[in-house]
């Protein structure tokens, strides 16, 4: 393999003017598509693109779990939703460029978020409904002092299958024992650089140490696999795909390269955006033996394995190749609004009707109603750029 160390020893983040980005960018074209607006790389063929493409084996629809799977679940182009991400906070302990404005967001005060039994009471609701899987989100769940129990208690909850976090691995090393003994199976926590200072940079913060230890306190206590998400910004950190690639070779890492998305106060540009294409171009050329792994048709991911690596690098295509047609997700924000797709803003509140007495067939109706809503697909990246939308932190990771 080729080495493919970035040369980074000099690198100070007073150099780079993230805001603006760095106005070179590689060859594109851009074109248009059934989808909307859509890049790809001058540096692959016809044929490399084809061969991974978004094709996938045609597995079984999900198996719903041993309960009745209502209809709520089910929007009007035949989808059937089993996936829910729950916001367990808008609070976090870093400040994100991408994530967070510079200025900073209102938070919702703390008694219109939901509380722990109305977090547990609503995925109750979805389970028994037909959901199998959970997701925690944030701000940065591990903040919630009562994180554990929550997870104890949605791990009993009976048909639930998998029940996942993703963090930022800040204060995750010394609490994941115990929310492995309460029922946490899978894990995904968010690195965007492998370098101390572009972390204090990118974060506005320290601990890029502890995100590091947590990756591998996590690898000791059997997570297999630890997935990684980056977030792959031009001039920022896209000199350090294959540093990250490498993390795979001798650990049981799944890195997620992800394409930068537009959200409400994070200056969003497409000169920001590294494109899928680029991105495998980029891990094709420096690594041999690149093997697409077939994807179950709700998967985000397109997922490969490298020849000697004992992981697995990903990448989420969200802005040049959406994954709609097979999106099974959910959303309950913090603040107790139900939002249906990630970049769509229409939310309905469920906390209001709960605290006001509605019976399980009210909030089945109002959850239904919304599912039934959601649209065949999002709009393409430059006309989510300029559709209002919540800052990541209020929507959930």
């Amino acid at each position: 393999m080729r080495s493919c160390v970035s040369k980074i020893i000099k690198w100070h983040p007073a150099l780079w003017n993230f805001i603006s980005a760095n106005s070179t960018i590689a060859p594109h074209i851009l074109q248009n598509s059934s989808n909307g607006l859509t890049l790809t790389s001058g540096h692959i063929d016809g044929t490399m693109l084809k061969m991974y493409g978004t094709s996938c084996k045609k597995f079984p629809a999900d198996e719903p779990n041993d309960n009745h799977v209502s209809n709520m679940l089910v929007d009007s182009f035949g989808r059937l939703h089993t996936y829910l991400r729950i916001s367990l906070t808008e609070r976090c302990n870093l400040r994100c460029h991408y994530c967070m404005p510079a200025e900073g967001v209102e938070l919702t005060q703390g008694p219109q978020l939901l509380s722990q039994s109305e977090i547990v009471h609503l995925a109750d609701l979805f389970v028994r409904s037909g959901v199998t899987k959970i997701r925690l989100t944030g701000g940065e769940p591990t903040i919630r002092k009562d994180i554990d129990e929550i997870c104890s208690q949605l791990s009993n909850l009976k048909g639930l299958k998998t029940l996942s976090m993703t963090t930022n691995g800040i204060v995750l090393a010394n609490k994941l024992p115990r929310l492995k003994e309460c029922g946490l199976s899978l894990l995904n926590i968010s690195l965007d650089t492998l370098v101390p200072a572009k972390f204090e940079f990118m974060t506005r913060r320290k601990g890029h140490e502890r995100v590091m230890k947590s990756i591998d306190a996590a690898i000791e206590l059997g997570y297999n696999p630890v997935k990684v998400n980056c977030v792959v910004m031009r001039g920022f950190n896209d000199d350090e795909i294959c540093d990250f690639v490498e993390l795979t070779r001798d650990k049981p890492i799944n890195v997620r390269f992800i394409e930068f998305m537009p959200f409400d106060g994070n200056v969003w540009n497409v000169k920001k955006l590294v494109p899928y294409a680029e991105m495998l171009d980029i891990v094709v050329r420096s690594n041999k033996g690149l093997e697409r792994i077939q994807d179950h048709p709700t998967e985000t991911a397109k997922n490969f394995r490298i020849d000697g690596h004992q992981g697995t690098v990903s990448f989420i295509t969200s802005m040049t190749e959406h994954f709609c047609a097979g999106c099974n997700r959910l959303r309950l924000l913090a603040d107790g609004n139900f939002k249906v797709c990630l970049f769509g803003p229409s939310e309905v509140s469920l906390r209001d009707p709960l605290r006001s007495g509605a019976d399980e067939n009210e909030l089945k109706g109002i959850i239904g109603a919304a599912v039934k809503r959601k649209k065949a697909a999002h709009a393409g990246m430059l006309d989510l750029a300029k559709t209002p939308n919540r800052p990541m932190i209020h929507i959930g990771g």
